[in-house]
Order: structure tokens, then sequence, then C-alpha cells
């Protein structure tokens, strides 16, 4: 062949490759249809107006001034569900009941071999369910470890199909258990690998991820207060962050700052980055702060307790740190304020549609400091990339009753082996399973 024919040749295969990506991309719906989503003062939640299906997006700009609205202590009262109750998804998706009667069901991760592993905070135990029966009930249930101290975050290490341990965030300390594939009991007892982490005054909840070469551990430590300074309340020392440990325990720094409550941890499997789902301060009215879900940037800060979704300054403590203007980050997706986002997960499954491919699931446990509840649903936020643009969808609701009332609380979301998404509920002390069977 000449060198024009060969030249020509390697220019149309160039080409035609260009076009069949381009056409890939034009041929991909886009996952959000802008025309379709609230914002403004709409996008904010609220349970009377809540429908499966329903896209919202909260910038900063639209968020009010401090004390524009009272304070509500308007906490739920959680009821046994009613008979016409059941959890509500968008068209196609069906709801079921998996397991019920749990412990206090918090956090929930899928073992490699697709065993799911809950946190049972309430009693003090970490339980593995296997399978589905006939009934689409587990197959097998097994209390793996007991005598823990209100568990929460649950790891398999290192990670990939073949783990040696399970670590697990009790609300001071990080145990792990020796592990493989298909153990329904611990074969031996706990080592301790962090043995203090800051605890006491709120937010025990220790959610743990490692990164994805498994040489780093993340672990989630919650304020121990609303706003109290940490210059002048050592209590909050290493509070309010996420850490980095390696994962035999050693600690290395923090790995960002200002994060009032990070209850669910989550790494992009699609940029390897890690993310948080937060739980933001209370008392500035209904409409403040905005609770979130975010990439988490090393070396960020996210503004707590003085600042709060940029360079708003929290007016309890003033202006007492000004070299902080310029440095704190927005976070990628504002949901409602008093939201309490819990655990999230990326979906990496294949029975929903292919629109679904790589989101962000987060579990909203449901507001206590807002007029008006919020929450109590399972969001979805659209990724792209692994990279979000600010909207986020009411996607499974239905756990509060039409008078107010609350029979479920959704806690942590993970993607099962078959492509189900699975929801711990502490409310029913349940876990649901939310399926695709198309239209």
């Amino acid at each position: 062949m000449s060198k024009l024919r060969r030249a020509i040749a390697a220019g149309f295969c160039v080409a035609a490759g260009a076009w069949m990506m381009l056409m890939s991309v034009h041929a991909q719906a886009p996952k959000v249809d802008a025309k379709n989503v609230l914002t403004g003062q709409a996008a904010f939640v609220d349970y009377r107006t809540m429908k499966p299906g329903t896209f919202r997006k909260i910038t900063v700009a639209d968020l009010p001034k401090p004390f524009d609205t009272q304070s509500s202590g308007n906490f739920p009262r959680v009821v046994a569900r009613p008979a016409d109750a059941w959890p509500q998804a968008p068209a196609g998706f069906n709801v079921d009941l998996y397991a019920s009667g749990l412990k206090g069901p918090r956090q929930i991760r899928l073992a490699p071999n697709g065993d799911v592993f809950v946190a049972e905070s309430a009693g003090n135990q970490l339980s593995v369910l296997r399978g589905r029966d006939k009934d689409g009930k587990p197959e097998l249930t097994s209390v793996f470890a007991a005598g823990l101290r209100q568990p929460f975050g649950i790891a398999f290490y290192p990670p990939g199909p073949n783990p040696q341990w399970v670590y697990v965030g009790n609300t001071g300390s990080i145990v792990r258990f020796p592990y493989k594939a298909g153990d329904l009991k611990a074969t031996g007892p706990a080592e301790t690998i962090v043995a203090e982490l800051p605890a006491g005054g709120g937010h025990w909840t220790r959610d743990i991820v490692f990164s994805p070469t498994g040489q780093r551990m993340w672990v989630a430590v919650g304020s121990g207060s609303n706003i109290d300074d940490p210059d002048t309340h050592p209590r909050e020392f290493h509070r309010a962050n996420i850490l980095e440990f390696k994962p035999d325990g050693t600690f290395v720094k923090i790995y960002a700052s200002g994060v009032r409550n990070p209850v669910g941890l989550g790494v992009n499997p699609t940029t390897g980055e890690l993310w948080c789902s937060v739980n933001e301060r209370d008392a500035l009215g209904d409409d403040l702060v905005p609770d979130y879900v975010t990439h988490v940037r090393e070396g960020g800060f996210y503004g707590w307790p003085w600042y709060y979704m940029g360079d708003n300054v929290d007016p309890r403590l003033g202006d007492t740190h000004p070299e902080l203007t310029g440095k704190v980050i927005v976070p990628d997706v504002l949901l409602s304020p008093h939201n309490a986002s819990l655990g999230l997960t990326f979906y990496d499954g294949a029975m929903f549609p292919a629109a679904y491919k790589g989101d962000l699931f987060a579990a909203e446990h449901g507001s206590w400091n807002r007029s008006n509840r919020t929450g109590y649903e399972i969001i979805r936020v659209p990724l792209v990339n692994g990279k979000a643009s600010g909207e986020f969808q009411d996607f499974v609701t239905g756990f509060v009753t039409p008078d107010g009332n609350v029979w479920g609380r959704p806690v942590a979301v993970v993607t099962a082996n078959d492509g189900s998404l699975l929801v711990t509920d502490d409310g029913s002390m349940s876990i649901w399973r939310v399926s695709y069977a198309g239209k």
C-alpha cells in the first residue's frame, strides 16, 4: 500500500471513530429535561408535594437570609405502617419488602460474593442476609458479629473480589474481623484498628470506605454539636471532618474539614473520587442550611461552623475567621435543608434503564427542624461521566402519612448483585427492595 493510500485509510479510520463517538453521545438521551426541573422556592421539598420522578435543583441564590422563618421543633411521630401505605417509586419500578423485624438497620453494604451486610445499630450487631427465596425474602440470615457499639460503617478489605477482612465503624473505634467469601459468622475475634475515635455529644455514626487501591481508609466523623466553635470547644477536635488512616489504623491526616456531619461515604467507580452525604446545621430557619451530597476535595474546607455554602457567614458566630473568605467549597448538589441525608450508593447494576447507570442514590432520613416535613425518601442524583450538575430527583417516597406522621425512615441504600436497590429503614425496621419491571 502506498504512503498516500495508508494516510487516507488512517484518516478514514480516525474520522469514522470520531463520528461513532459523536453519534454515541447524541444517541444517549439526556438524564434530565431542564424544562421539567423545579427551581427556586418550588425546589424545596415538602412531603405533601413529593412525587416519584420529580426533578429539583436548589442553588445558593435560592437561599433565604438566616432567621427568615422561625426555627421549628417538628419532631416526627413514628407510627406503625398503615395497611394502605407502601413506598412509591416512578413508573416501571416496583418496591417489595425484603426483610423485617431488624434491630435498627442502618448502613448496608454488599460483599463481593453478593451477600448483604447490615449494621443493626440498635442491636449492636452486624448481620448477613443471603439471596431471595420464592417469597422474596432472604434465604439465609445470620449474625456475623455481636457485642459491637452502635456499629454503622462496613467496609471490605482489600477492595476487590477476595477481601480478607471486614471493617466495622463503632461509634468510638474501628475494628475488623477476618473474612473470606461466604462467611456467615466471624471466624475470629474483633481486632481493634483505631482504638479511639471522637465520640459523645451527638452524631455517632462512623462510616468507612477504602480508596480503590486500598492504600487509604477514609472515616466520617460528625460534629459533637450544632455550631460549637472548635476554637473554644476542645470536644470538636477531629470532628466535622473526614479523617484519613492507613488500613492498619495509622492516622494520616484530616482529608477534608468543615463537614458538619458526613454520615454516608462512597467512592465513585467512574472517577475514583470520594463522595459524602452531609447533614448541615440547624436553627437558622426552615430553608437553611441545605444538606448536600458532593465529591470531596482533598484538603477541602466546607464551612462548618463559621460559614455555609460558600462565603455565607453564620450570624451566630460572626465574622471570626475572615481569612477563610473565598476558601469555602460549595457542594455539588444542594438538598432541602434538614433532610438528614445519610447513606449513599452509586448505581453499577444492569437492571435499571441505561440512563440510571452511574447515578448516585441517597437515603433521606427526614427532618425535625422544619415546619413542613422534608426528606423521608430515596433521592437519585444524575451523574454524567461521574459528575453532578446540581439536580436531584424524588425517587422513592410515601413514608409519611397524610396527617404528617411517619412510618418509615430510610437510612442507607446499596446496589444488589441483581441490579435492584436495597434500602434500610429504621422506622419500620425493614429492608426494601426496589426493582425495575419495565413499562
